[in-house]
């Protein structure tokens, strides 16, 4: 048997462990098996495997769709395997997973090929790569020879993950911090060092980058990361409040108080001569906002900075602002010249991480602010968001009016003294809604983990979601009810292709539920709902412990929103629940 050197890992290798990781259904061993995959491969290969873990090939930030869609791979497989495409779909259909199908075609191809490459890694990754970058009139038929150079040398096994992480459905369970568990325990000895790796990741946004240094050199090396422009930083996220007295017992006096608004939250990077703009999941959006773009230089005295602001639509003749929806509009393929014309948007800016090659995460709230107030040229659609300094609860409640009345959501409450803590969400920053109804007093955001199927005018269909909230501390979805209320038919038809390419065959490692759905998703897709009450469940998970009830929504209701701008782990927090309900019973 040859014998190869470390840094030629066989693919088969890689695809043996990721069976292994579909197969088990507990999370200490998927993290385990990762432990072994990053002790085998090399450092110099460490980044390809944690991006294709991640199902892709570079960050997100930089743009670099891995997606193909069904019809190429068919006719991959069909130029590969000599297999009619009505065949190829029958099977398709049976399992119901094309990398399966691909998978049971394969095995019965002939295995006489005498010059056969070896699929290792690299030329895995490699061809991905190419694929995702190739572009032209003739672009569909290189990525059918990609492929199927691929597959003509590829094992059943190989194949079924190759074309799995093209589909992007390669669905393990696998998140974020479940892979820096895994590095820091493979390259450090300790996965209690994971604080170490997610700082770095904090602020480079980029898995690989970290998950080769620390292979390289330790935990030494992730000193070197710093915040730099076009590197988007992963942003520090609120704790929910009720009340303004629950604004003051969490903050004293001398806080400051922001327009919490209804908008897109963008991180804008400029540096030598260029802008980019990102989301807050830390996808690159920069073409949707040429407007913003070309006014960049006017609006900031600074050509060497990162900016966080929210990106408001507004009506064109009135100027009032318009709900959040209006500026997904901007996301067409097709049309987006008009729809910048239609929706024009307010940048509304409310921090500064950057500025001429100084980080100002480790300056307080108040120095940040004055660098805004100095740095903004505000005019035009550049605002600095509206602030006021909070020193009795009738300052706090004065201003939610003034918001309110401004068409605003509510508003942000933050630490004067407060650092920026990219990629946490703590008791520094507090978000305040006006209680617009009765009952919980807010909406929810919540992450769709499961369904149930349609009857009736819903058949074909689900005619339910399961849902639940996020526990920071575990990395854990809980499920907290099942909604079918406020679902038009656009809507429930919109959300059944959304949630097509996120099916499991069984549940995700992360998420804990007693109740069993018909269907289980990857949890990713966040809807906003509305709620009469917080309950105790016997039936949810949601703050569960031991042999206690946990939480559940009574009369849950979808308010038509699905919030494509948040991850999943940005979605309500148990935390938040037990904060309602408490403020729920000192209301009753």
């Amino acid at each position: 048997m040859l014998i190869l050197p470390l840094s030629y890992m066989l693919f088969s290798t890689l695809a043996e462990n990721l069976a292994r990781m579909e197969e088990t259904t507990k999370r200490l061993e998927l993290t385990s098996i990762m432990v072994d995959i990053f002790k085998e491969v090399s450092q110099d290969q460490i980044a390809h495997i944690v991006y294709l873990l991640q199902g892709k090939v570079r960050p997100d930030y930089e743009g670099v769709e891995v997606g193909v869609a069904e019809k190429i791979i068919m006719h991959a497989i069909a130029k590969s395997s000599g297999t009619s495409q009505a065949t190829i779909q029958a099977r398709y259909v049976e399992t119901g997973d094309l990398g399966q199908a691909a998978s049971l075609i394969l095995e019965k191809k002939s295995q006489t090929t005498l010059f056969a490459q070896e699929v290792t890694v690299d030329r895995v990754y490699n061809t991905i790569l190419k694929m995702a970058q190739v572009g032209g009139s003739r672009s569909q038929d290189m990525k059918i020879k990609y492929i199927s150079s691929l597959l003509n040398d590829a094992s059943p096994t190989e194949a079924r993950f190759i074309l799995k992480i093209l589909l992007g459905s390669m669905r393990l369970g696998v998140a974020e911090n479940t892979i820096m568990d895994a590095l820091a325990e493979a390259y450090t000895g300790d996965r209690k060092n994971r604080p170490l790796l997610e700082e770095a990741y904090n602020v480079s946004s980029d898995l690989g980058r970290v998950a080769k240094t620390t292979a390289k050199d330790g935990l030494g090396g992730l000193e070197s990361f710093s915040i730099t422009p076009f590197s988007p930083i992963r942003p520090m996220l609120a704790e929910r409040i009720r009340t303004e007295k629950d604004a003051l017992d969490k903050m004293g006096t001398g806080f400051a108080a922001e327009y919490k608004l209804d908008g897109e939250r963008v991180q804008i990077h400029v540096a030598d001569g260029r802008v980019e703009v990102f989301s807050r999941k830390l996808e690159r959006i920069t073409e949707y906002y040429p407007d913003v773009i070309e006014a960049m230089p006017e609006i900031s005295k600074s050509n060497n900075i990162i900016l966080e602001a929210e990106a408001v639509p507004v009506n064109a003749d009135t100027g009032e602002f318009l709900p959040f929806q209006n500026i997904m509009r901007r996301r067409r393929k097709h049309g987006l010249a008009k729809a910048v014309a239609d929706y024009p948007v307010l940048v509304n800016f409310f921090d500064v991480l950057y500025v001429d090659g100084q980080s100002f995460l480790d300056e307080t709230y108040d120095k940040r602010r004055q660098m805004l107030q100095y740095v903004i040229k505000e005019g035009g659609m550049a605002h600095l968001v509206p602030m006021m300094r909070i020193e009795a609860e009738v300052d706090i409640v004065e201003f939610m009016e003034s918001s309110v009345n401004a068409g605003c959501e509510g508003l942000m409450i933050k630490s004067k003294d407060s650092i920026y803590r990219a990629g946490s969400r703590g008791s520094q920053w507090l978000k305040l809604k006006q209680d617009y109804q009765k009952g919980i007093g807010d909406s929810l955001d919540l992450v769709v983990i499961g369904a149930f199927h349609g009857k009736g005018r819903r058949a074909g269909t689900y005619g339910t979601l399961l849902l639940a909230t996020y526990d920071s501390a575990e990395d854990m979805f809980l499920s907290i009810c099942k909604v079918g209320s406020g679902f038009k038919d656009e809507d429930l038809d919109t959300l059944y292709q959304t949630l097509g390419d996120k099916i499991l065959a069984k549940k995700d490692l992360r998420v804990n539920s007693i109740m069993e759905a018909d269907v289980w998703f990857a949890p990713e897709l966040v809807i906003e709902v509305v709620a009469a009450e917080i309950t105790r469940s016997p039936i949810h998970t949601t703050g569960k412990a031991d042999n206690d009830s946990g939480f559940a929504l009574r009369f849950p209701r979808f308010t038509g929103r699905i919030r494509a701008d948040k991850s999943a782990e940005e979605a309500s927090t148990v935390e938040e629940i037990l904060a309602l309900y408490g403020g729920q019973a000192k209301t009753t």
